[in-house]
């Protein structure tokens, strides 16, 4: 059985990783689709329970993926489910300058797992999380840029966009 990981924030899932795992799912036996517990570059919006939730009812139709949390370096993820493929999506030639690096140093740390790349399929590769936080902060719609339970979230939080804006705080 070749196992390979999808790790990410995943805050929140977007219809582009959704994406990237349904594929991903079409070419190894099994997908472990990898939260990153702790992400140390960036608060998360939303709790690692509430991004495995979404993960959850985005991909688990797909009866190969499985969804795990982790806290350790990703090349450790793999190993402990005996992955042979680190699975990633690229969008635009930035994702590609910040895959590189960090495929090199988990080539440094573990040789024997590779990193395949999968490039977004056209209709969402302008989607990142981001960006959709971003919309959805203001009161936009987002229920085409992620699952449906995410667009719900997203409302509830942001049922008339955030106070103010940004040439006027004070709103």
């Amino acid at each position: 059985m070749i196992t390979g990981i999808c790790p990410g924030s995943y805050d929140p899932v977007t219809n582009g990783h959704v994406d990237v795992i349904t594929r991903a799912a079409g070419i190894f036996d099994r997908v472990v689709v990898g939260v990153v517990g702790n992400p140390h570059h960036k608060q998360p919006m939303f709790t690692t329970e509430e991004r495995l939730e979404f993960l959850h009812a985005a991909v688990g139709h797909l009866e190969n993926v499985e969804v795990d949390v982790f806290r350790e370096l990703v090349v450790e993820f793999a190993k402990k489910w005996d992955a042979k493929a680190i699975v990633k999506g690229l969008r635009v030639i930035s994702d590609f300058e910040w895959e590189f690096q960090m495929n090199q140093l988990n080539r440094h740390l573990a040789p024997d797992v590779e990193t395949v790349y999968v490039m977004a399929s056209p209709q969402v590769s302008f989607v990142s999380s981001s960006g959709v936080k971003e919309i959805a902060a203001f009161g936009g719609d987002v229920s085409a840029l992620v699952p449906e339970p995410v667009a719900r979230r997203f409302k509830e939080l942001f049922p008339n966009g955030r106070p103010g804006t940004p040439e006027n705080p004070a709103e």
